[in-house]
């Protein structure tokens, strides 16, 4: 998607331009195939017009990042008044579905680089710690459906199930699994698992 010169958009448009742009960059060529000057010349902007919406270029990684956190939390919204062992195999689908369709995103989300560097923008911070803060409550909601595992700790149950979705993720990602077709089967697995963890008593019989 190219922006040329005489190409109308409205000013308060033009972070999210940026951003969806230089979103599309980094899918094609990776993170070192961004620059600001780039950005810039594929919107057809001057070279200046992203330094007033992102000082540097780490800043505008922080914003693609935390636009990856608004699209993701959608994936958290399964608020049912019951929820089943097919809906949490559904959930486990949806989440590895937007990390490999959208790892470019994902990269930035969950990445050691923007982390590690500990100058996050506050809005990343708080877009991240938010949509972690969602899947617990989400949680709460789903042992209130029904009897709950009474040994399960809803904290521990989302950084559990997160952990291992996010692990299969990078699998995928990286290419160590490199047949894709296995991912459904794994979903529904870990789907399957997530839901006896949440219901059922593992020192209790399993009723048939």
């Amino acid at each position: 998607m190219t922006f040329a010169s005489n190409n109308p958009y409205h000013h308060g448009d033009l972070r999210k331009i940026l951003i969806n742009e230089a979103a599309r960059l980094l899918s094609q060529n990776g993170e070192n195939g961004l620059s600001m000057r780039k950005l810039a010349g594929e919107i057809g902007v001057s070279r200046t017009a992203p330094y007033h919406h992102f000082k540097d270029k780490h800043e505008l990684l922080c914003a693609i990042a935390e636009e990856g956190f608004h699209r993701f939390d959608k994936i958290f919204v399964l608020d049912y008044p019951t929820i089943s062992e097919k809906d949490l195999q559904d959930f486990a689908r949806a989440y590895l579905s937007f990390a490999i369709d959208s790892s470019e995103y994902y990269d930035l989300m969950f990445g050691g680089k923007l982390w590690k560097s500990k100058v996050l923008t506050k809005t990343l911070k708080e877009a991240a710690y938010a949509c972690f803060r969602q899947y617990v409550e989400q949680v709460h909601r789903w042992q209130a459906s029904r009897p709950p595992n009474p040994n399960l700790d809803a904290l521990r149950y989302a950084q559990v199930t997160w952990s291992a979705l996010h692990g299969m993720s990078r699998l995928l990602i990286d290419g160590i699994y490199l047949d894709k077709a296995a991912m459904n089967p794994i979903c529904d697995q870990a789907g399957t698992m997530f839901w006896h963890s949440l219901f059922e008593d593992p020192r209790l019989p399993r009723q048939n």
